[in-house]
């Protein structure tokens, strides 16, 4: 009985490192009786693998460290003027006057996602946002 519960508590961690959802806050702070150790690191390599194969890297961001995969856009640094012409968001490299016209370049990663910014939509400068 004890084994047919382990197995079906790692499958589901392997079933849910496929998925691109980062995991739920519940399954991170688990108590360490509902995950072992074992199972917890094969979701973590899990991840990991499956964030390499994408092109990127496992890394603590934010105030919560949260690990995430951080892939580089493809059209990082690119010329924009909205949020469409990017994979990412249109940034300013330097703070303007909200609702001035402005270009911006086109975020590197979600690591930008982090600290203040500000985004260009359709040709002009929103406000700045802080986040942590």
């Amino acid at each position: 009985m004890r084994l047919r519960r382990f197995t079906s508590l790692v499958l589901t961690v392997l079933l849910a490192a496929c998925s691109s959802a980062p995991p739920a806050a519940d399954m991170v702070a688990a108590p360490a009786a509902a995950i072992s150790p074992e199972a917890a690191e094969a979701y973590r390599e899990a991840r990991d693998v499956d964030c390499q194969a994408a092109g990127g890297t496992l890394q603590r961001l934010g105030r919560l460290q949260r690990e995430q995969c951080v892939i580089p856009y493809v059209d990082a640094g690119k010329a924009c003027s909205r949020r469409s012409d990017c994979t990412g968001q249109c940034l300013t490299g330097a703070e303007v006057a909200a609702g001035s016209a402005a270009t911006g370049t086109c975020q590197r990663d979600v690591r930008q996602n982090f600290g203040c910014r500000q985004r260009i939509e359709d040709g002009k400068a929103q406000g700045t946002i802080c986040v942590d």
